[in-house]
């Protein structure tokens, strides 16, 4: 398989799930008359990204990620959404990137050596291990993390909300 096929795709199919899934929230909050930036603001724990910001993070792994291992320069999203609208817009902006690469940028990523800020600090590892030990880890985390924020405050989501549409069937 390759890195592009092991990327872009299953980038693209969650962020997509992600998408839906923040729909059912806003939804969700307007049928209990719940102010969309209390929803937005929940929390896990209190030491966790508040629900905003863990979509602001998937897109950032799932874009940057996608564009390191394509050799592209990455586009800078400010962190400024603050609406269930403004988050579908960064979702949107994520999927055009991402499925605007080049598929022959990929070539060879899988040993080319991938540089990385983690926690301010530079990092580098070889493309394949980036995205299978580093990237796709942090990038479930988050859509993990906003699923369980909003399935734990009451959201009714299941596991085909989850994953989204695979080869155009629903999961169940």
């Amino acid at each position: 398989m390759s890195i592009h096929a092991a990327s872009v795709p299953v980038f693209a199919q969650i962020l997509r799930a992600l998408d839906a899934i923040l729909i059912k929230a806003s939804d969700y909050a307007a049928a209990k008359k719940i102010a969309p930036e209390i929803m937005l603001g929940l929390r896990l724990a209190p030491d966790m990204f508040a629900l905003s910001r863990q979509v602001q993070v998937a897109c950032d792994f799932a874009k940057n990620t996608s564009g390191r291992l394509a050799g592209a320069e990455l586009p800078k999203f400010e962190d400024t959404e603050k609406t269930f609208e403004e988050l579908h817009a960064r979702i949107a902006k994520t999927l055009s990137y991402i499925e605007g690469l080049p598929l022959a940028a990929f070539d060879g990523a899988e040993t080319r050596s991938i540089e990385f800020p983690m926690r301010g600090k530079p990092h580098a590892m070889q493309g394949g291990d980036y995205l299978n030990a580093f990237a796709m880890p942090n990038f479930y985390f988050h859509v993990n993390s906003t699923y369980a924020i909003l399935r734990s405050n009451g959201v009714e989501l299941g596991k085909g909300d989850y994953m989204g549409k695979v080869d155009g069937l629903r999961v169940l």
